[in-house]
């Protein structure tokens, strides 16, 4: 059986999704696949992250981290998206990243790579599973094959119990959360393993 590529796809403001991305990145790579670890291009201004200690803060602390590419798209079979929600959908950051792949979707470059998100809200009921449902309707137009975490692990059900992917809110990260997002990273691999062969 072929070795899965996945590229684990994040923006984080304040450091939560980036959390998500390396604990993705270590399941995955425990799975059997060979991940790339990607950030989304910040598009706010420089001088309003730097008027925030804990966002500049972050941003520095990911500096090493390159930037995704639609190069990295192409070269995945699937992958493993962890975005904060703003106001019920992605962030702008995001979709700005979406916006440019343009080339790729119309060239059919993106059909049957696997996908699964996850995301996190400042609140409990900040708009999460809209958020799936924004990132998957993409990726239906993309043509991926989508691959959610359902209820298909006990973790579903000590995690909150989205089915749509690993949500949390601020402040929730821990060992269950560890949990979930490898059991979701896991899954993503192991459904992408049937799809290539």
């Amino acid at each position: 059986m072929a070795q899965p590529k996945i590229t684990v796809l994040f923006y984080s403001t304040y450091g939560t999704n980036h959390k998500v991305a390396l604990k993705a990145v270590e399941a995955a790579e425990a799975a059997g696949a060979e991940v790339r670890l990607r950030k989304i291009r910040e598009t706010a201004p420089q001088e309003v992250i730097d008027g925030q200690d804990a966002w500049k803060a972050q941003q520095e602390q990911m500096a090493d981290i390159p930037e995704a590419s639609l190069d990295d798209m192409e070269w995945a079979d699937g992958f493993f998206i962890s975005a904060p929600t703003r106001f019920g959908v992605v962030a702008s950051q995001v979709r700005s990243f979406i916006d440019t792949m343009g080339s790729l979707w119309q060239s059919g470059k993106l059909v049957n790579k696997t996908l699964t998100a996850t995301t996190s809200t400042q609140t409990q009921h900040g708009g999460q599973e809209t958020t799936f449902l924004s990132l998957y309707l993409t990726a239906m137009h993309w043509g991926c094959l989508i691959v959610t975490p359902a209820y298909a692990d006990s973790i579903k059900f000590e995690d909150g119990g989205n089915p749509y992917g690993f949500s949390m809110a601020m402040g929730e990260w821990g060992e269950t959360g560890e949990k979930s997002v490898a059991f979701q990273a896991t899954r993503l691999v192991e459904v992408t393993k049937k799809i290539i062969g």
